[in-house]
């Protein structure tokens, strides 16, 4: 495997343990002040990146931030309203949004892209399904599968042109802006006192791993890593996500997977090697150049 994808897989590692903390959190923090705290953290450890950024990294950090901001949030928000394997399974439709965006933006809709974003759908399905349907929770999940797709194509589209570090950089302090934003509106709304700093404190660890390393060198690496692959292919590697999230619940919390989960789990692995295999009459396309391969 190419030092690209195993830059992805790394990252998507880490953020398979960010499902079962955001529940956690979510008993004393609400979606949107869990998003604010974490990108105020993010961007204070990047904020060193932020002199002399030019106005094109600028222009390109509003939109890559202002994309992942709304799946950040609309993610925690549904997870107040259902269970983090029907958030990890709805989430991971990102990876068949992806080609099917790209395909109506008019790129080339490849058989094999299709069959690995089906697959993996799929198995996450298998590992991840357990009901619990609830419309608003569902809903939110679903526009953060959307952001993301379109997130992860903006990325592969814009990571080669810039510092990496000033990108990152960018990206989190307009969503840390941005957030703050919401969350004084929420307040002044409300019209009621905050303790968020009391209920915050609690979990300070927490959300210090959330902003430090799942955000602020996640997002930093998935540039790097997304600057060599293809919109489409960073998708399907993104979907071990849940597989991730399960060895983590194994490796924590002693949980065991079922058969029907393990199942699951293979046809995701499946999924990932088979886009990795390169074509024997065709060569290799740079992944930088289109949506999909």
């Amino acid at each position: 495997m190419s030092r690209h994808v195993l830059l992805l897989l790394g990252v998507t590692a880490v953020w398979g343990t960010t499902f079962p903390l955001l529940k956690s959190l979510l008993v004393s923090l609400s979606g949107v002040e869990i998003s604010a705290l974490r990108f105020v953290i993010a961007a204070l450890c990047l904020a060193p990146f932020l002199r002399r950024v030019p106005r094109h990294t600028w222009r390109d950090g509003v939109v890559l931030g202002a994309m992942a901001l709304v799946s950040y949030v609309a993610q925690a928000y549904g997870l107040e309203f259902i269970s983090s394997n029907r958030s990890a399974f709805l989430t991971s439709l990102n990876v068949l949004m992806v080609p099917l965006i790209g395909a109506a933006m008019g790129a080339r809709l490849s058989a094999r892209v299709l069959v690995c974003a089906t697959l993996a759908c799929t198995g996450i399905g298998l590992m991840s399904w357990d009901g619990g349907a609830n419309l608003q929770g569902d809903l939110a999940t679903l526009v953060c599968a959307l952001a993301y797709a379109g997130y992860i194509i903006a990325l592969s589209g814009r990571a080669g042109r810039h510092d990496l570090r000033q990108l990152a950089a960018t990206q989190i302090a307009v969503m840390a802006l941005l957030a703050c934003a919401w969350l004084l509106g929420a307040a002044l709304l409300s019209a009621k006192p905050s303790d968020l700093l009391a209920r915050a404190t609690v979990h300070w660890v927490a959300l210090t791993y959330l902003g430090v390393i799942a955000t602020a060198a996640m997002l930093f690496l998935q540039a790097l890593g997304q600057r060599g692959l293809s919109a489409d292919k960073s998708a399907v590697i993104f979907a071990m996500e849940p597989v991730f999230a399960a060895l983590t619940a194994w490796l924590w919390l002693g949980e065991l997977l079922t058969g029907r989960a393990a199942m699951g789990a293979a046809l995701v692995l499946a999924a990932v090697i088979f886009s990795e295999l390169k074509p024997r009459h065709s060569p290799r396309q740079s992944g930088t150049s289109s949506i999909v391969e």
